[in-house]
């Protein structure tokens, strides 16, 4: 996919010059913008607005520009190339991305992905030897820039880096300096002035502060080693000021943090990324790293349930650091020595070893507290933090982590929740479904299905399968509604269908059957349903808990091979859209009559109409999500939409047909199709 046009926006702070506070800060001199979608030609899209955006700039003379030597440019095109590969490899969605000049010269890239919620994986699990995907392996970015870091929003994700030719020259290597810390921010990426005193962040955003001068920082204009406590005197010297620091930021930002924080988690539906999240919103704003180590379901009362032995079942799913460098070595040494049993619904925090040779000579000694994960009365993991160079945590510190954690631990509980629903879904599923799809001599045959809700039962189903004696039938039905009670009715309705077409029952008399079964079974539930009624003496039923009407619009038919490139097609429509018949000179025209939906009325006799497919003619079956596909008051089959849209893809064969059916379907509308979507493609050879 290409790239939505650059949108650049060059902003001199020249004398006399203006620009909107909302855009420019008071070093920016110039900014580039572009939004891409995602796809492998987005690096190349983005080296490309960042090289003419700079060459503009330096046309311009804009201030600043003296300093975008040779190097600093091959530098911005690399960390850009590598933060909207990443984006895009690892968000999947559009992204935006902003250059910005500022006056004496630095570089500030970022970019900004929707960052979605993602589906719950498979088994597959990353191991602690393989770059994570959420915030860690931005090797080159580190090593190219001053400073990098992440900055989190509702709903976003920003991944900036600022580069200056002073820092390319030096050859330093940078360390990440932001993360969502609940106090909103003005201006551009922290910079020294800004992790000094918490007013950086990218706009709007959430940005940590660097701490005070002399204590253990992530700070990348420093090093992440800056300070040296040689022993504990000193480190308590350290202490002491970034208590003061604790308690000041205390008294500003905590109780926004703590309601920030839940917004941010409570719309998470992985555990992986709540993990993720977790360890950005303690690091480095009140702990110098963090760890999250989740229990096993499948243990039941999780791994603390023994007083003696270390977790047991748990699983280290995310460690965060200050310092890129020191992850791996404290992931290892972590591992090593996971958090010790107790009695799980013990409440706060105990202490953990510290693990000082994974830290470096720079952080030997420090604190570090473990916090129980429970939620509805579930053990679900273990929250472990750190700091260097202090005997303990604050109480006020140690106490917001605790609140912080039982959020964690309902999200946490959230999400796996959604799993297990998720998975019951995609099983249920499944078996709706067939396996595979028969292959019809002399026929093409291609299908699209595209459920709307990916975590539930679709009410779109179909199927095509042999039923004997040199018949192959098809059918796409539309099921009324969603969810369990869809699933019950397609559970009913497809065996019934193979069933009564292996017995040899014709195409009219399939859809008589199959209406009088789908009648009888509303009947029993009905019958079962005032039965329980009774029992229960006669108290209202909660709405969804009586019987449901069952009922759905269906296409059947039957193919058979007549030789010489002909098929016989015998086909009939119950309240489902009618089939469209494709002839080699792009002329279309419907096969079938309307019919009644089936399980609504008993005294109703269904009619099919017979016709003979021939050499290079292509037969479409659809569901209600393609005809009534919405862009505004309009519906795609508006003014025989469908129609038109097959005319124009004779010549095609069956997958192209389906795919060009289902991109203009998609292409109708600006937002996603809000149906189920299922189109069958059947293609004499």
């Amino acid at each position: 996919m290409g790239a939505i046009p650059t949108q650049r926006e060059t902003v001199s702070c020249a004398s006399g010059a203006s620009a909107p506070a909302a855009e420019v800060s008071a070093r920016e001199c110039a900014r580039a913008h572009v939004t891409l979608l995602a796809g492998s030609l987005a690096p190349g899209a983005a080296r490309a607005m960042v090289r003419a955006a700079l060459a503009d700039w330096t046309a311009l003379g804009l201030p600043g520009a003296q300093q975008l030597t040779g190097r600093l440019t091959a530098d911005a095109l690399l960390v850009v190339s590598e933060l909207v590969t990443n984006a895009v490899v690892h968000a999947g969605t559009d992204v935006d991305v902003v250059c910005r000049l500022e006056e004496t010269g630095t570089l500030v890239v970022e970019a900004v992905d929707r960052h979605p919620a993602r589906a719950p994986r498979d088994g597959d699990r990353e191991t602690p030897h393989e770059p994570p995907e959420y915030g860690r392996g931005l090797g080159l970015v580190a090593a190219l820039s001053e400073a990098w870091g992440i900055t989190y929003r509702p709903g976003t994700k920003t991944v900036w880096a600022r580069l200056s030719a002073a820092h390319g020259e030096s050859g330093g290597t940078g360390d990440p300096v932001e993360a969502y810390a609940g106090e909103r921010q003005r201006g551009g990426p922290a910079g020294a002035e800004g992790a000094a005193d918490g007013t950086g962040g990218a706009d709007g955003g959430y940005a940590a502060e660097g701490y005070a001068e002399g204590v253990y920082t992530a700070d990348g204009a420093d090093g992440p080693e800056r300070a040296q406590w040689p022993d504990w005197g000193e480190a308590t010297a350290g202490s002491a000021r970034r208590g003061v620091h604790d308690r000041e930021w205390l008294g500003r930002g905590a109780l926004s943090f703590l309601a920030e924080a839940s917004d941010l988690l409570a719309g998470q539906l992985d555990e992986d990324l709540v993990t993720s999240l977790t360890g950005q919103l303690i690091v480095p704003r009140l702990a110098d790293w963090c760890a999250v180590w989740l229990d096993d379901e499948s243990l039941g009362r999780g791994a603390w349930g023994d007083d003696t032995g270390a977790a047991g079942g748990a699983r280290l799913a995310r460690v965060w650091h200050s310092s890129e460098s020191r992850v791996d070595d404290l992931w290892l040494a972590l591992e090593k020595e996971p958090p010790r049993g107790r009695e799980p619904w013990r409440s706060g925090p105990v202490a953990h070893p510290w693990p000082g040779a994974a830290l470096g000579p720079h952080a030997a000694h420090g604190a570090a507290l473990a916090y129980r994960l429970v939620a509805g009365g579930r053990p679900l993991g273990t929250l472990v933090i750190g700091r260097a160079g202090t005997r303990r945590f604050p109480d006020e510190i140690s106490g917001l982590v605790e609140d912080l954690s039982r959020r964690v631990a309902l999200a946490i509980g959230a999400a796996r929740q959604y799993a297990r629903q998720a998975t019951i879904s995609a099983v249920l599923q499944r078996g709706l479904l067939p396996g595979a799809v028969a292959e019809i001599p002399g026929v093409r045959s291609a299908l699209v299905y595209e459920p709307c809700d990916k975590g539930g039962p679709s009410g779109d189903f179909y199927d095509l399968f042999p039923a004997g004696d040199g018949r192959w039938c098809f059918t796409v039905g539309d099921v009324q509604g969603k969810g369990p009670e869809a699933a019950v009715v397609i559970g009913l309705a497809r065996p019934w269908l193979r069933l009564l077409a292996r017995e040899g029952y014709g195409v009219p008399d399939v859809l008589d059957r199959l209406n009088q079964l789908l009648l009888d079974d509303a009947t029993e539930a009905a019958d079962a349903a005032a039965r329980a009624l009774v029992a229960v003496g006669g108290r209202p039923v909660a709405p969804g808990d009586g019987p449901q009407t069952r009922f759905l619009s269906l296409l059947y038919g039957e193919l058979v091979p007549v030789g010489d490139g002909v098929v016989r097609c015998t086909l009939a429509s119950a309240g489902h859209p009618l089939p469209l018949l494709l002839s080699p000179d792009g002329t279309v025209r419907t096969v079938a009559e309307p019919g009644t939906l089936l399980g609504v009325l008993e005294d109703v006799t269904y009619t099919s109409e017979t016709f003979e497919l021939r050499s290079g003619e292509t037969l479409l079956c659809v569901t209600d999500g393609v005809t009534e596909r919405r862009s505004g008051s309009r519906q795609f089959d508006d003014g025989d939409g469908l129609a038109a849209a097959l005319a124009g893809c004779a010549g095609l064969d069956a997958g192209l047909i389906a795919e060009r059916i289902r991109r203009l379907v998609h292409e109708f509308g600006a937002r996603p199709p809000e149906d189920d979507l299922a189109l069958m493609v059947l293609q004499a050879e």
